[in-house]
């Protein structure tokens, strides 16, 4: 059997084998969006449920046409709804993002949805992802711990004073550094600033747990050049902006350029 999308994409994150993924981060609740970007030369496409309007039967379908074009799916689930998480590894997501995972407790949480026992309390029902994996049911069971990825976010100062204690829960695969919320936090609600110097600290050193753990990190960066930035930090999955922001940008920068083109001389026929 060839290796599957979600194998490549779990073994690489996993074992860290990679120079560090780019993924889309879609908040608009349109399957064929997805779909678009997924077109792209992104390394994933993350469906976003937490802030991105999306409803299960939406994302699940989204999901679809990311595999369906050959990538990876990634979910971001609501804050504490580990019941959409197992839904969402049942349509065939890749991994599962859950955000504000404060503790270990909150993490052991995280993992009964997602991990099939030993590790957790995944309850049966994978038909769509039977589908796009290619698996017999008996082989997802076996091998669907590994093949799908748990990633919790750290976005908070409880977060960050029990960061070896999430990255060491059994069956927490890594963890997504939230800068925005990251800051809010460590500046008591006075300033948004996830490009900052300090959080730029805090990356650094939550990025050295992870070493530490033997697991990966990834982070949301505002714009293709902080992706940059992240992953010559070591970083091993981030986001180069959402989609809104990309939508917009090209919508400004296409509107500029023909201004200026227009302003450049007349191209009119005689």
């Amino acid at each position: 059997m060839s290796t599957s999308t979600s194998e490549a994409f779990a073994e690489k994150l996993k074992k860290r084998k990679t120079d560090g993924m780019i993924s889309a981060w879609i908040g608009i609740p349109d399957p064929l969006l997805a779909n678009f970007f997924a077109q792209e030369p992104f390394d994933a496409v993350v469906i976003d449920l937490q802030h991105g309007m999306w409803d299960i039967a939406s994302a699940a379908t989204a999901i679809g046409q990311v595999r369906l074009a050959g990538k990876p799916a990634v979910a971001r689930i609501p804050v504490g709804d580990f019941a959409s998480a197992s839904r969402l590894l049942d349509a065939g997501a890749s991994g599962i993002i859950a955000p504000m995972i404060n503790s270990a407790s909150d993490a052991e949480q995280f993992v009964k949805a997602t991990k099939y026992l030993p590790l957790g309390e995944r309850s049966w029902g994978p038909a769509l992802a039977l589908n796009y994996n290619g698996f017999s049911p008996d082989a997802y069971l076996k091998s669907a711990n590994q093949l799908t990825v748990t990633i919790a976010m750290v976005e908070t100062r409880a977060a960050l004073e029990a960061i070896d204690e999430i990255l060491a829960v059994d069956g927490i695969d890594g963890i997504f550094i939230g800068p925005s919320d990251l800051s809010i936090a460590l500046s008591d609600g006075a300033a948004l600033a996830p490009n900052s110097a300090e959080i730029d600290r805090v990356m650094a050193q939550a990025l050295e747990r992870c070493q530490h753990h033997g697991k990966f990190i990834c982070a949301f960066g505002s714009d293709g050049v902080r992706a940059g930035q992240l992953l010559k930090l070591g970083f091993h999955f981030v986001i180069a902006g959402g989609d809104s922001a990309q939508l917009r940008a090209g919508a400004r920068a296409a509107i500029t350029t023909a201004r200026e083109t227009a302003a450049g001389g007349s191209t009119k026929q005689a």
